[in-house]
């Protein structure tokens, strides 16, 4: 079943077309990595699939069952300094959901805490996130996109700031989510780590050049030129 599909999308800021022509779709428990050159539209694509920036053409399709989103950004220097427990970044992952109540549920505590634990963190829930490594505060970021939606986890260059050490982790973890059913669309320029994990792959070149299985892009042409391919 898909949990999403692009429809002849094109992709942009204002009148600027960035990327046109993507037609994909997502299903239930694939883990979909997003690949292309610099400015090629991958981030300008997970925007606008979040509804964070409007589609210049086409059209986005969710499975509104399925598709609770849960996002994790490219991190920024300002959110690495954020003035806050571990404990309220995680549990801020529920606002969106919290409608006009004031207060979090026994239930919200009881699922934050459950993610920290998962994760491996849930010893630095009074901690200051600034106070953290980069790696750990990627994974509080991450437990608190699951607070969002354990159904799909939407990433945009997740492991830009991290130790080749903390990538592999964090890598590892994110595996371990989509083994128990967490559906993964991320955009990544690790393209060893794409290949190790990924199911799916999307490549994008200002129109979408490639959609297909992680197996059909090693075989690729596109795989070829990039110095990857089966052995």
């Amino acid at each position: 079943m898909s949990v999403l599909e692009c429809k002849k999308l094109s992709v942009g800021y204002g009148e600027k077309v960035v990327c046109k022509d993507i037609t994909f779709g997502v299903k239930e428990g694939e883990y979909l990595c997003i690949l292309g050159e610099n400015g090629s539209g991958k981030s300008t694509l997970l925007k606008t699939i979040l509804g964070l920036n409007k589609a210049l053409a086409g059209k986005i399709v969710f499975d509104r069952n399925k598709a609770q989103l849960g996002y994790l950004p490219q991190q920024t220097d300002i959110q690495k300094d954020f003035p806050a427990t571990v404990k309220e970044v995680v549990m801020s992952g529920f606002v969106s959901k919290m409608g006009i109540r004031p207060f979090f549920k026994k239930s919200e505590k009881e699922l934050a805490y459950e993610n920290l634990k998962t994760l491996g963190i849930a010893d630095l829930l009074n901690v200051s996130f600034k106070e953290l490594s980069g790696g750990q505060q990627q994974r509080v970021l991450l437990a608190r996109a699951l607070c969002s939606s354990k159904e799909v986890l939407v990433l945009d260059e997740p492991t830009n700031a991290l130790d080749s050490r903390s990538k592999n982790k964090f890598y590892q973890l994110l595996s371990d989510l989509n083994k128990n059913g967490t559906t993964i669309i991320m955009v990544s320029h690790n393209l060893e780590k794409v290949i190790e994990y990924a199911t799916h792959i999307v490549y994008l070149k200002n129109t979408m050049i490639f959609d297909g299985t992680k197996q059909e892009f090693l075989e690729s042409d596109i795989a070829k030129a990039l110095n990857v391919g089966v052995n």
